[in-house]
C-alpha cells in the first residue's frame, strides 16, 4: 500500500489522526494532515483504508499495489 494525501483538499478534521496515529499526524498550526508513512505495514492498511473512506474532503489516496 502507498498513502498519499493532498494537502490543499485537506480541511483539518483529524478523523485520520484518530483512526491511524501511526500513519497521520496534524500540523499544529492549522491542523492540515501530516503523513507520517507513505508504506505503512500490513497492520496499519485497515486504518489507512478506514481513514481515507472517512475523510470529508477525500484528501486520502490510496494504492493497493504498491
Amino acid at each position: 500500500m502507498k498513502i498519499s494525501v493532498d494537502e490543499e483538499k485537506c480541511c483539518g478534521a483529524g478523523q485520520c489522526v484518530m483512526i491511524a496515529p501511526g500513519v497521520f499526524d496534524q500540523r499544529d498550526d492549522d491542523g492540515i494532515v501530516i503523513l507520517l508513512d507513505e508504506n505503512p505495514p500490513r497492520d496499519h492498511h485497515e486504518a489507512a483504508r478506514e481513514s481515507a473512506g472517512v475523510c470529508p474532503a477525500a484528501a486520502i489516496h490510496l494504492r493497493e499495489d504498491a
